[in-house]
């Protein structure tokens, strides 16, 4: 394989001579694209909740830091739902700190007491047109509570540089005044979103877990259903006849067991959690458009754990379809930002043509997918848009 500037530009069985190139012997191990996590949160990864929501500095220099270490990991690439990854991104791109590609669709967008809404009762009640709270204010998620809010909302996120728009359409776990069974978003707030997304040539990604979440988000417009933990074969038979994307999660059991046993959050997560398997049999039961993500909130710990994550996915996938899954299923669905993508060119494969994004591999993850969970070990050289920031054969 020859790579020039970005892209893979030649692979051969035969001998290849590029002048000045620097030459690496694989020696029996596999080469693979590099890894795309499709639910990521890089500015709420490396921080408390509180630091997120009111520290906009801290929360900036910690996802940098995390931001590299997300690519030793070997994930090239990111689509960032919800948060203000903006800056990031530009100095990711920029070359001034190391990462992955990020994709962002900018502030979680919600409404009072919605998922995402993690403001205090003392900052009630919400004056339309006042002062933005903290939270508002980093960025990390706009509240709004009528079509023109959400119109304004994501016109804004567009402005900023949003390459597509994360609703919130029902109740989540992390959000305490969130109930699960509650929809959250009007039709007519959804719609507004989805037609101002439709406008910029991109989608809306809605969290949602219930049926009813879920059916008035695809009514709306909504061409991708992230999680869907709660759906009924019917929402999976209806995702499937509408070609929408199911975003899902194999979700770590400690991001369960580390909630405070007794507290709303961890009563949530109980109900979730049972639906996870249920849903991934559904997914492949109806063919569905699936995506994978981790979702991993506020621990630098469970970070470290995103390559074990993509390996638990062989409780439903072969290694070979979980691979896929992680690059090339995943770099389908960041094609859907249209003209809104900041990084145009494949990505997710092996080919001549595409960007190079690449990992060596020692061993065989076909044979073995758990190499993937220990990528200090595993991963001796990372390559991303062509460069290489880890190569440890050279040592």
């Amino acid at each position: 394989m020859l790579v020039q500037g970005n892209l893979i530009a030649r692979i051969s069985t035969d001998h290849v001579e590029a002048e000045g190139a620097e030459r690496i012997a694989g020696n029996g191990r596999t080469l693979m694209p590099g890894l795309i996590d499709a639910h990521w949160h890089a500015m709420l990864i490396a921080t408390t909740p509180a630091e997120a929501m009111e520290d906009i500095g801290f929360a900036n220099l910690a996802a940098g830091d995390e931001a590299t270490d997300t690519l030793m990991r070997g994930f090239t690439t990111v689509r960032d739902v919800g948060g203000p990854a903006f800056g990031l991104k530009r100095a990711i791109d920029r070359g001034i700190i190391v990462g992955p590609r990020i994709y962002p669709s900018g502030a979680m967008i919600t409404v009072t007491s919605g998922h995402g809404d993690f403001r205090q009762l003392s900052d009630l009640p919400r004056r339309i047109g006042g002062l933005f709270t903290p939270m508002e204010g980093t960025g990390a998620a706009m509240v709004v509570d009528s079509p023109d809010e959400a119109r304004l909302r994501a016109r804004e996120q567009f402005m900023q540089g949003a390459v597509l728009l994360k609703l919130t359409a029902g109740g989540g776990v992390s959000s305490p005044f969130s109930p699960l069974d509650v929809t959250t978003f009007t039709a007519p707030e959804l719609r507004a979103a989805v037609e101002i997304a439709e406008n910029w040539g991109t989608y809306v990604a809605a969290h949602a877990f219930t049926p009813e979440a879920i059916e008035m988000a695809i009514a709306a417009g909504v061409k991708c259903i992230e999680h869907g933990f709660l759906m009924s074969e019917a929402d999976a038979k209806l995702i499937a006849e509408k070609g929408i994307w199911l975003s899902l999660q194999p979700l770590h059991e400690l991001m369960r067991t580390g909630l405070r046993e007794g507290s709303v959050e961890r009563a949530k997560a109980d109900e979730v959690w049972p639906g996870i398997g249920r849903t991934y049999e559904l997914a492949k039961k109806y063919k569905i458009k699936t995506a994978w993500g981790t979702d991993v909130l506020f621990s630098r710990a469970m970070a470290q754990q995103q390559g074990a994550i993509l390996a638990s996915l062989v409780r439903w996938y072969t290694p070979a379809e979980a691979l896929a899954m992680a690059t090339g299923t995943n770099a389908e669905l960041l094609a859907l930002s249209g003209k809104r993508n900041p990084y145009p060119g494949k990505l997710g494969l092996v080919e001549e043509g595409a960007l190079a994004d690449l990992l060596l591999v020692e061993g065989n993850p076909l044979e073995n997918i758990d190499l993937v969970a220990d990528p200090a070990n595993n991963f001796k050289i990372i390559m991303k848009d062509g460069v290489i920031y880890k190569n440890t054969l050279a040592e």
